[in-house]
C-alpha cells in the first residue's frame, strides 16, 4: 500500500486537516521536476537556479506544515494532560469518600478495601476507556507525520538527487516538539496503570482487553463478507420465487389482499435495515465519524456488513414466510400463522435477553427506543431524535403492524380472512393514533430540547414542524370518515381542500427544514458549491443536487398518489405499497447528509472521541452545551476545498509562535500539575 492511501486510511476524520498534507507536498515535487528545463538544452547554472528557488517555496510549506503539527499536537497533549487530571482527582476523590463510608459502617471488619457501586465503577471505567482512545490516537497522529515528513523528503532527495531533505528533517523534523515529546506515552502508561490497579483490582490481562483500541483501518473478515453474499444471493433467487409463485396461484384472492398487508411492514424494515447498512458504508468510506456521533463504543459496534448480513437473513425469512403462506394448503399449514409466526421471530431476535446475536447492539438499540417514547421526560441525545426522524419515515409500516395486530385479534378463522374494514378503513380512532405517534415523539424531544435549552429557535420552530403532521392527519381522517357523505360529489367534502392545504403546508415547512437546517444547504458563503455550503465531504456535487431534487419530489409523493387514487388508476393499498419504500429510501437519503452537517460541527471543534466525565454537570453547564450544539455557526474550523489559496490555509493555526515557543520550553504536563 502506498503511504498516500496508508495515511488516509489511518487518519483521525475529524483532525484531517491537520495532518501533514502529504498528497499536496508530493504533487508540487512532481510539479518541480515537469517543469524543470531540461540539462541538454539550457545552461545548467538555469537548472540549479530553478531547483533552489523551488526548494524555498517547498522547504517554507515545510516549514508551515511543521508548525502546524507542533502546534494541533501540544493543544490536544495539554487537553489530554488536563483531562487525565481531572479523571484522577475524580476518581482518587471516590475512592477516598467511599472507604470513609465502608469505615463508618463497618468498624468490625478489617477489610479496608474501597468500595464503589458496581454504576459508579462502570462510569469510571468508561470515561477511561474513551480517554485512553484519544491518546492513542494522539499518538497515532504523532507516528504518521513523522512519517509523512520521512517519506516525503526522502522523495524530495530521490527525485532531485540531493541530500538537503535528509538534513532539513534532521535539523528540523527530529528536534520538533511534536517528535521529541514524550508525554503521550507517560499518559498512555498511566493511563493503563489507574486502570488496571483502581478498576479491575490489578488484573491487567482484563483491563488491557477493556482498553484494546481496534486497529485503525482494520479489514473485515472475508468470512462476514462471505455471508452477506450468500444470504443476500438467497434472498433475490426467493423473491423472484414469491414474485412468480403469487402470480401464478390461483386461489385465495381476499386472503392474498390481506397478507399483503401483513407482509408489508416487515418488509420495510428490512428494507430500512439494509440500507442503514448502505448508509454506515458512505459515512464510513467518506470519513464521517458515526460512532461518535452516535456515541457508540468504538470497540464495538455493528459494521455496514453486519447490518447488511442481518437484513439478508431477515429477508430469507420473509421470503420463505411468504412462501410457505402460498403454498399452506400444500404443506399442512394454516395460512395466517405464516405472517404471525414472522413477526413474533422478528421481535424475539430484538428483545432476547440472552447475550447473544448482537446483544450489545439490540439493547442500545432498545434503550435508545425507550428514551425516545418516553419523550419528553428524558433529556434527548442525537441517537434519540435521529431514531424518532426514522421513526417517522416507518410511519406506514407502524399502521400495518396496527394493522396486524388487530387482524389476529378479530379475525378468529387461521385459514380465511373475514372483513377487515374495522381494521384499517372503517377504524378512525386507532389509526389516526398510531399514525400521529412518530410526530408526537419528535414533537415532544423539541419540547424538552426547548425546556433545557431556553431557546425558542430551533426547538419551538421544530416543534411546529411536527405540529403541521397532526392537522394533516386530522383532516385526513375527516375526508375519508365523512367520504360516504358525499360519494356522489366528493368535491364537495371540505375536509378534502383542508387536508390538501395541511399537507401543503407540512411538506414546505418539512422541505424547508431537511435543506437548510438539517443538510446545512444554500449557505450564504458557499463559494464554488452553489446552492450548497462552503464544506462539502462527499466526492461530488451531483450526490448533494440529486437529494435537493429526490427530497422535494418524494416530500410531495402524496399529492401525486391522491391523484392516482381518486382517480382509481390503482387502488390505495397498492398506492401505500409503492410510495411507503420511497419514504424510507427518502430517508436513506436524508441520513447521509444530516450525519454529514453533525460531522462537520465534530470537525469544527477538533472533537474525536465521546469527553465522558464522571462528575455530574451543572444545570447552568448543560444549558450552555446545549445552547454549543445548537448555535448556527458551530462550524468554526470547515475544511476548504483543495483549490483554496495556500495563504488561507496558513491562517489556519490554532496558536501564534509565541505559543508554541511556551509550550516547547515547558512540558504540558508539569505546567498542568504547577
Amino acid at each position: 500500500m502506498k503511504f498516500a492511501e496508508h495515511l488516509s486510511a489511518h487518519i483521525t476524520p475529524e483532525w484531517r486537516k491537520q495532518y501533514i498534507n502529504y498528497e499536496e507536498m508530493k504533487a508540487m515535487l512532481y510539479l518541480a521536476v515537469e517543469e524543470a528545463p531540461s540539462a541538454e538544452s539550457v545552461d545548467p547554472d538555469i537548472v540549479t537556479r530553478h531547483y533552489r528557488s523551488f526548494d524555498e517555496q517547498f522547504f517554507h510549506y515545510c516549514e508551515n506544515e511543521l508548525k502546524k503539527i507542533n502546534t494541533f499536537y501540544a493543544e490536544k497533549l495539554a487537553e489530554a494532560t488536563r483531562k487525565f487530571a481531572t479523571l484522577s482527582t475524580e476518581l482518587k476523590t471516590s475512592l477516598t469518600e467511599n472507604k470513609q463510608r465502608q469505615k463508618s459502617k463497618h468498624k468490625q471488619m478489617d477489610d479496608d478495601r474501597p468500595y464503589i457501586t458496581s454504576r459508579k465503577i462502570h462510569e469510571f471505567k468508561t470515561a477511561f476507556s474513551e480517554f485512553y482512545l484519544s491518546l492513542i490516537l494522539l499518538q497515532n497522529y504523532q507516528s504518521l507525520n513523522h512519517t509523512g515528513f520521512r517519506k516525503i523528503l526522502k522523495k524530495h532527495d530521490k527525485l532531485l538527487n540531493v541530500d538537503v531533505g535528509g538534513k532539513w528533517r534532521v535539523e528540523k523534523v527530529e528536534s520538533s516538539h511534536f517528535y521529541t515529546n514524550k508525554d503521550i506515552d507517560k499518559l498512555i502508561s498511566d493511563t493503563e496503570n489507574t486502570f488496571i490497579t483502581k478498576l479491575e483490582s490489578g488484573d491487567r490481562q482484563k483491563a488491557m482487553k477493556k482498553l484494546r483500541v481496534p486497529p485503525l483501518g482494520e479489514r473485515r473478515s472475508p468470512w462476514t463478507t462471505f455471508k452477506v453474499g450468500l444470504f443476500s444471493g438467497s434472498f433475490i433467487v426467493l423473491l423472484i420465487a414469491v414474485v412468480l409463485s403469487a402470480i401464478f396461484h390461483e386461489n385465495g384472492n381476499e386472503n392474498f389482499k390481506v397478507a399483503f398487508q401483513l407482509y408489508r411492514g416487515p418488509l420495510l424494515v428490512i428494507e430500512f435495515l439494509f440500507l442503514i447498512g448502505v448508509n454506515v458504508y458512505g459515512w464510513r468510506s467518506s470519513g464521517v465519524n458515526h460512532v461518535l456521533i452516535f456515541e457508540l463504543d468504538p470497540r464495538n459496534h455493528l459494521s455496514e456488513q453486519d447490518l447488511m448480513e442481518l437484513a439478508s437473513i431477515f429477508g430469507v425469512v420473509w421470503t420463505l414466510s411468504v412462501l410457505s403462506f402460498i403454498y399452506s394448503d400444500s404443506l399442512s399449514i394454516p395460512s395466517f400463522v405464516n405472517p404471525l409466526s414472522l413477526t413474533i421471530i422478528m421481535i424475539i431476535f430484538l428483545i432476547n435477553p440472552l447475550k447473544v446475536f448482537r446483544y450489545d447492539a439490540r439493547f442500545w438499540f432498545l434503550r435508545i427506543c425507550g428514551r425516545m417514547f418516553g419523550a419528553p421526560f428524558f433529556h434527548v441525545n442525537f441517537a434519540d431524535f435521529w431514531l424518532a426522524d426514522q421513526l417517522n419515515s416507518l410511519a406506514a409500516a407502524l399502521l400495518d403492524f396496527q394493522f396486524l395486530t388487530c387482524f389476529y385479534v378479530t379475525n378468529g378463522d387461521w385459514l380465511n380472512a373475514n372483513n377487515t374494514a374495522i381494521c384499517a378503513d372503517r377504524n378512525f380512532i386507532i389509526r389516526p393514533l398510531v399514525n400521529c405517534i412518530p410526530a408526537w415523539i419528535r414533537f415532544a424531544q423539541c419540547l424538552r430540547r426547548y425546556r433545557d435549552s431556553k431557546e425558542a429557535f430551533p426547538h419551538l420552530v421544530n416543534a411546529g414542524k411536527y405540529a403541521s403532521t397532526f392537522f394533516v392527519v386530522i383532516f385526513g381522517t375527516l375526508k375519508n370518515y365523512y367520504k360516504e357523505a358525499y360519494i356522489g360529489n366528493p368535491s364537495e367534502n371540505p375536509f378534502i381542500y383542508l387536508w390538501i392545504g395541511a399537507s401543503i403546508v407540512s411538506s414546505c415547512y418539512a422541505y424547508t427544514w431537511d435543506i437548510k437546517m438539517d443538510w446545512g444547504l444554500f449557505d450564504k458563503s458557499a463559494g464554488e458549491n452553489r446552492f450548497l455550503r462552503e464544506e462539502i465531504v462527499y466526492s461530488s456535487t451531483f450526490f448533494y443536487y440529486f437529494a435537493i431534487v429526490i427530497d422535494l419530489i418524494l416530500r410531495f409523493a402524496w399529492a401525486i398518489s391522491f391523484y392516482v387514487v381518486e382517480n382509481q388508476f390503482i387502488s390505495g393499498d397498492l398506492m401505500v405499497s409503492i410510495v411507503a419504500p420511497l419514504e424510507v429510501f427518502r430517508r436513506f437519503v436524508w441520513n447521509f447528509f444530516r450525519l454529514e452537517n453533525e460531522h462537520l460541527n465534530n470537525c469544527g471543534k477538533f472533537r474525536a472521541v465521546r469527553d465522558i466525565s464522571v462528575a455530574p454537570i451543572d444545570q447552568s453547564d448543560q444549558t450552555l452545551i446545549i445552547r454549543m450544539m445548537d448555535e448556527d455557526d458551530g462550524v468554526i474550523n470547515r475544511r476548504k476545498k483543495k483549490n483554496v489559496s495556500k495563504k488561507k490555509e496558513e491562517k489556519k493555526l490554532l496558536l501564534s509562535e509565541d505559543i508554541l515557543s511556551k509550550l516547547e520550553g515547558s512540558s504540558p504536563t508539569s505546567t498542568i500539575h504547577s
